[in-house]
């Protein structure tokens, strides 16, 4: 059976206080859950979050990392500096990566290589944009991003991975994506995977919703055969919400 996963990305959102503030209250919450619950706060309060989950359930997530060990890389972060305070995964290609800081498929791809060498489980992140699925160039292009990044990976590499699959176009547009096509691209990134590998492999990685997803559409959304949990993104920020999404299983 694969993992039930629901991860907050909090992007730049949360200084020292507020991220005290909302681990206290995930921690209330989420103590007997039996999904497994990610958050990842800002680089500058991993060390602290690492501190206030010690007695929790709640693994620690980077949103980002650099793909070399160390050097002249000013304002970097590497993988031994984040499993050094307690991180055990980290978001790679997430969509504002690629389209704000022009992180390409080479790129991530020697990020991914680092962080499964240093024993980080990467949460990779897919999707198109609103061109693209209008231009019914969504399946393909999900494909190439995971081709071109991915498929040098042995089986047993490619296993430890979590996908999330992110509709940018649906992110923040007024277009919203239904539960429907959500289930669609898993399915179809699950084929993409089986391809590749084998059923077994396809059949156990853990693939992501990064949609919007809300406490009013959460459990729709999570029903589907092919969506094992989500990304969370502004609804993660909130403790109430986030462990409603939790919940939705």
């Amino acid at each position: 059976m694969r993992t039930q996963i629901v991860a907050g990305n909090w992007k730049m959102n949360c200084d020292l206080d507020d991220t005290k503030s909302l681990i206290e209250g995930l921690k209330k919450t989420t103590k007997n859950n039996a999904t497994e619950v990610i958050i990842a706060p800002s680089f500058t309060n991993l060390s602290l979050a690492n501190c206030l989950l010690e007695d929790s359930n709640i693994a620690l997530s980077a949103q980002n990392m650099n793909a070399n060990d160390s050097g002249a890389f000013t304002g970097e972060v590497s993988a031994n500096m984040l499993k050094s305070v307690g991180v055990t995964y980290v978001i790679l290609g997430h969509s504002e990566r690629r389209a704000i800081f022009h992180e390409d498929a080479q790129i991530l791809k020697e990020k991914t290589n680092q962080a499964l060498e240093q024993n980080l489980s990467p949460i990779f992140c897919v999707g198109e944009e609103l061109n693209v699925r209008q231009n019914n160039g969504h399946f393909n292009l999900v494909e190439e991003q995971i081709a071109e990044s991915l498929f040098h990976l042995s089986t047993e590499e490619f296993s430890k991975l979590v996908i999330a699959y992110e509709p940018v176009w649906a992110i923040g547009t007024g277009e919203t994506a239904t539960p429907e096509q959500a289930q669609e691209m898993h399915a179809h990134i699950r084929k993409v995977i089986a391809k590749q590998y084998d059923d077994a492999t396809a059949n156990s990685i853990s693939i992501l919703y990064g949609g919007s997803v809300k406490p009013a559409n959460a459990k729709e959304i999570f029903a589907n055969p092919d969506v094992d949990g989500g990304l969370i993104g502004g609804a993660s920020l909130k403790a109430d919400d986030f462990t409603a999404i939790i919940n939705s299983f």
